[in-house]
């Protein structure tokens, strides 16, 4: 898929993978979720070959809201597990070269690009990320590190479970009461909206709602294209989004 907003930028690149049954493992390229490592690699090679003269940029994602600045281009995590930046579900950095990676498969993953400072941030929100406030906390990152004035900044809200299919208990809806508008009730459960949550940070933190764009793709609705853990009852695939400068 393609953002428009992003899409206008040639020194931005971006690239959001999708579900391939032509590729091992339908082209998941997560190596943490117990697949083959070898064809996970193939699949992550086939993306090295798309973007070359790229250092890819992978965390060990754990329901955060831990940021890091890549200040080097250096390979993290692409080849290796040990190698992932450890407790980090967002990346920023200002440095050519470099691509930040977001593995998913329902949760939220956020792009975010300013075209002035030439930053970008790769984000992954799942409910409790999402409750923490990654996405408005990566964006003032960006504006003390980098002194970027969010009015600049653009995002992209990439595929994720929407509230068409995301069903939640209290336990976690009540983490989103004080807005209404984040979900509707189905009997005793709640269906639960966090692109529209994450787009509304977003706005909190500054940004301008026409530089914010989503996708209006649910992963569940979708799971011929997405993987999708809710739809799949526990699948093992991830597909990735990245983005990195020119």
């Amino acid at each position: 898929m393609n953002f428009k907003n992003l899409s206008k930028y040639k020194n931005c690149t971006y690239l959001i993978t999708q579900k391939d049954e032509l590729h091992e493992c339908g082209n998941s390229l997560a190596l943490h979720t117990k697949e083959n490592p070898n064809s996970i690699l193939k699949n992550r090679e086939a993306i090295q070959k798309k973007l070359p003269n790229r250092q890819f940029i992978v965390a060990n994602q754990t329901h955060s809201d831990h940021i890091k600045i890549i200040t080097e281009p250096i390979e993290q995590g692409w080849r290796e597990l040990s190698s992932a930046i450890e407790d980090c579900d967002a990346l920023i950095t200002n440095q050519k070269g470099i691509m930040l990676t977001i593995l998913t498969a329902d949760c939220v993953p956020v792009l975010l690009f300013d075209p002035k400072k030439r930053v970008v941030s790769a984000i992954h929100a799942g409910w409790n990320g999402t409750y923490k406030e990654i996405v408005y906390k990566a964006v003032k990152k960006m504006v003390e590190e980098f002194d970027c004035n969010p009015k600049d900044i653009v995002a992209g809200i990439a595929p994720s479970i929407g509230r068409c299919c995301y069903e939640v208990g209290e336990d976690v809806a009540k983490h989103f009461f004080d807005d209404r508008d984040a979900f509707d009730i189905k009997g005793e459960k709640y269906m639960l909206d966090l692109p529209y949550v994450n787009r509304e940070q977003l706005l909190e933190a500054g940004l301008s709602s026409g530089n914010i764009e989503l996708s209006n793709i649910c992963t569940a609705c979708e799971v011929e294209s997405y993987f999708s853990y809710r739809k799949e009852q526990g699948c093992s695939g991830r597909f990735m989004s990245m983005i990195g400068l020119d």
